[in-house]
């Protein structure tokens, strides 16, 4: 693997410690939870490493050419899932910057007369997020309200290895009734009863001292049992897989705009949960040679894929994958699609790119949520073969619902930002045209 020169990095992070987070065994749709101090820190620490690792000259790793004390908010760029479990995964995110890029005094900024501000904190440094909300983008969050993926739940619940490991596990559910308080125990509803034993067990004290050793052991094996048979899929393009092939919309087009010469971005990070994780594994076939990563991720996991640039004469990107289970190990290589070595940038497009979910369209088609236009409040057939076109006419229909229902009375008030369009690209991160070649970032091989 001697591809030295590390020319960017895309970041997929787990949320850290939060509160129980309830979850409906079938449509998948979370409680309400927050955050926690222990969950902020670890998510700290998370950033903490990755600076270490990507922004610090004398790392091996150092990310060539970007600006590590002042970010640069032109390299940098962060995604948030703020459907499910919400608050605690915008907190993680808010944590990580800030140990990512820790406050520096030369934030500072002179007046015209001549007064020196700093900015609050000795130097704080705010970086912009961008919120995805499943309302208006499903690339984080694609497994709620969709109707294909719920049956595919229920198929498993239904299936007969699922009911044997159900009856397998029935001794230790009844030992566990006593420490759950009324709580349904079942294979169906097995993370539930994980999430709650953990919960417990790292915030209540007379909790902890309580529970007999190897049950949280066991109830995590369970949970970890079915979580992967629910969000993996045998075919690569499969709805078990659904997680990763919308994320990966995000990733591919982040490691694209990396290769590209001339687009400042350097680093992009992907905060959400545990789901994209276990697909993501089983898409690329890492499971197969690690078999222990068909499992939920501990808090404050990490994968990190980054874009290395080959020495001449061959001049091509290259692939190098990473993960970190929960805080308390470094980064391990993991390779992809059964490689023994860092793949080929443009082999690793090629293999994902027909599965991957790049539209809201496309999300619709994939979970048989009836017409995407209907998910989206829109007509059936609304294209004219131009994207532009069609722009023009989805804002003009947005605009006309609009006018309707105000007309109505009948006007919902939303916290969310716009309903994106059916053929709106999902994670379409800001780029920027560059005219001035950088020398230091090399050209996509054709």
């Amino acid at each position: 693997m001697s591809h030295p020169e590390v020319q960017g990095v895309v970041i997929l992070a787990r949320n850290g410690d939060r509160t129980e987070c309830y979850q409906h065994p079938v449509t998948q749709k979370p409680g309400y939870t927050q955050s926690t101090p222990l969950g902020e820190v670890q998510a700290h620490q998370l950033g903490s490493y990755l600076r270490n690792l990507y922004l610090t000259p004398g790392s091996s790793s150092h990310i060539r050419g970007i600006h590590s004390d002042l970010v640069d908010l032109k390299e940098v760029h962060v995604r948030v899932k703020v459907g499910g479990e919400g608050a605690s995964v915008f907190d993680s995110a808010t944590a990580l910057l800030q140990g990512l890029f820790p406050p520096n005094p030369a934030n500072r900024i002179t007046l015209a007369n001549e007064t020196t501000i700093v900015a609050p904190l000795n130097g704080y440094q705010y970086i912009p997020v961008e919120t995805v909300e499943p309302s208006n983008d499903r690339s984080l969050e694609p497994w709620t309200d969709c109707p294909a993926f719920e049956r595919r739940v229920q198929q498993i619940h239904n299936s007969a290895e699922f009911k044997e490991v159900a009856r397998n596990a029935q001794p230790f559910f009844n030992s566990l009734r006593d420490f759950v308080f009324g709580r349904e125990i079942s294979m169906e509803n097995v993370y539930n009863i994980w999430d709650f034993v953990n919960s417990q067990l790292i915030h209540n004290k007379t909790y902890a001292h309580r529970l007999p050793p190897t049950f949280i052991e066991q109830a995590r094996g369970y949970a970890n049992l079915r979580e992967d048979a629910i969000y993996s899929d045998s075919a690569i393009a499969g709805i078990g897989n659904i997680a990763s092939r919308t994320a990966l919309s995000s990733i591919l087009k982040a490691l694209q705009r990396i290769a590209f010469n001339g687009d400042p971005l350097q680093l992009m990070v992907i905060e959400t949960t545990y789901q994209p994780f276990i697909s993501f594994f089983h898409q690329t076939g890492v499971v197969d040679t690690h078999p222990e990563l068909k499992a939920i991720p501990d808090f404050g996991s990490a994968l990190a894929i980054e874009l290395r640039r080959a020495p001449p004469p061959d001049a091509r990107d290259f692939l190098r994958f990473k993960f970190r289970n929960g805080t308390h190990e470094d980064f391990r290589t993991i390779h992809v699609f059964k490689h023994r070595e860092d793949i080929p940038l443009t082999e690793f497009i090629y293999r994902l790119e027909n599965s991957v979910i790049d539209s809201n369209r496309e999300w619709a088609q994939a979970c048989s949520a009836g017409s995407s236009s209907m998910w989206l409040g829109l007509p059936q057939r609304a294209t004219t073969g131009s994207k532009l076109a069609d722009a023009s006419i989805g804002v003009f229909l947005a605009l006309f619902a609009v006018a309707i229902m105000l007309f109505a009375g009948k006007a919902i008030r939303r916290r969310s930002i716009r309903l994106r369009g059916s053929d709106d690209r999902l994670s379409a991160a800001p780029t920027e045209v560059i005219v001035q070649r950088r020398d230091e970032k090399g050209r996509l091989p054709l």
